[in-house]
């Protein structure tokens, strides 16, 4: 296994994260900024989520069609120029705009690194390579909203997307030098709009694809519910600093990752669809607690810290097995699976973002409630790709 190899395609995931994280601490200051409300504020994670979502529909055929590295590269490009019009943008409706054409860049980054670890490595071993790249991956939900809000607090918030950009400039240089193409395309291969409709449609109706990846996305949508509300629940309701937020935001991301690497252990012993199935009960069991402290107040801080940690936790173990799970059986076609798994999963996020800012009320109530219900559809999904069986 290449270290280096796994180092970047790490840190081209990380565009990802780092572009929500790092902005989180500077939501109300960007609120001010603009004289916007939180919904407005908060439609900018959700437009993001949008660009992500429709960005991997297209990157995913074109890279079956013509490669990984050269769509990748573009993504790049694209994500550093819309990054710097981020910085520069002169109202909240114009930077929703581009921070949706900044998504459409980045999740180059997702589609690809998924399809060149199915191009590389069997099922339960790409579980594995997903669980080492989070361990990647997971630095920059640790440390961009620490950074984001010393860079905010120092330079102010247009300085957190030049931070972004420099970033992934960085990254592109690197997959220029360093990546080489893993997927080859039969001669004879083409791509058109219909032979793309086709080729969804039969993802669409395949049971286990569409059950382990619509698990996985809803307890991610949980999580995106957490993200979008959280700066405002633990900032403005509970009165902690961007720093003290930062640290917490922070200590949740360090269980996901250790999570992922205790993962790679019991991928040495179980299946990877067993696994996700004990993480996902522990996932609801945990929002169920979470959600009986928002409403009782029982604990205060902490009785919503903690089961909020466990939650977060879990997903270590979710996310790596259930994509493992559903790309299983479809080595031939690893862009186009990548690119709708990943829609798939932030059309729940953006469809949680959205619900949970909607019924944001000043309290931590809907994000609880928002992660429970992802924590039962997850249940629910999972037991009906058994059946399947």
């Amino acid at each position: 296994m290449n270290k280096r190899w796994i180092l970047i395609l790490g840190a081209v995931v990380a565009i990802g994260p780092l572009s929500i994280d790092m902005y989180l601490p500077g939501l109300p200051t960007l609120q001010r900024h603009f004289g916007s409300d939180p919904s407005a504020t908060q439609l900018s994670l959700a437009l993001f989520f949008a660009g992500l979502a429709t960005g991997q529909l297209i990157y995913g055929p074109v890279s079956d069609r013509f490669g990984r590295r050269r769509p990748l590269l573009f993504g790049l490009a694209l994500y550093i120029v819309a990054t710097l019009g981020c910085a520069l943008a002169p109202s909240m409706s114009a930077l929703i705009g581009l921070r949706f054409l900044q998504a459409l860049g980045g999740c180059a980054g997702v589609v690809m690194t998924r399809a060149m670890v199915r191009d590389r490595f069997e099922p339960q071993d790409m579980a594995r390579i997903l669980s080492l790249l989070l361990l990647v991956i997971g630095v920059a939900p640790i440390l961009a909203p620490l950074l984001g809000s010393v860079v905010l607090e120092t330079l102010g918030w247009q300085a957190i997307f030049y931070v972004q950009a420099l970033f992934a400039a960085a990254c592109l240089i690197a997959v220029f030098l360093n990546i080489t193409e893993t997927h080859y395309p039969p001669p004879g291969t083409r791509l058109s709009f219909t032979s793309a409709i086709k080729g969804y449609a039969h993802l669409l109706s395949h049971r286990r694809f569409m059950g382990y990846a619509l698990a996985g996305g809803t307890a991610q949508g949980g999580m995106f519910a957490y993200i979008t509300v959280s700066s405002f629940v633990f900032i403005e309701v509970y009165g902690l600093t961007p720093g003290h937020y930062a640290s917490i935001f922070g200590a949740n991301a360090f269980g996901l990752i250790a999570a992922s690497q205790v993962n790679r252990w019991l991928l040495n012993s179980f299946p990877a669809q067993h696994v996700l199935r004990a993480a996902i009960a522990i996932y609801l069991l945990a929002g169920l607690v979470l959600l009986t402290a928002t409403l009782t107040g029982f604990g205060g801080l902490n009785g919503i810290l903690i089961p909020l940690w466990i939650c977060i936790t879990s997903l270590g173990f979710t996310f790596p097995n259930s994509v493992a799970a559903a790309m299983a059986p479809f080595g031939d076609r690893a862009g186009a699976a990548s690119g709708l798994l990943g829609t798939l999963q932030f059309v729940v996020a953006g469809c949680t973002a959205t619900i949970v800012g909607h019924w944001y009320d000043g309290s931590a109530v809907p994000m609880a409630a928002v992660i429970v219900a992802c924590g039962l559809a997850a249940n629910l999904l999972l037991q009906w790709v058994s059946k399947a069986r």
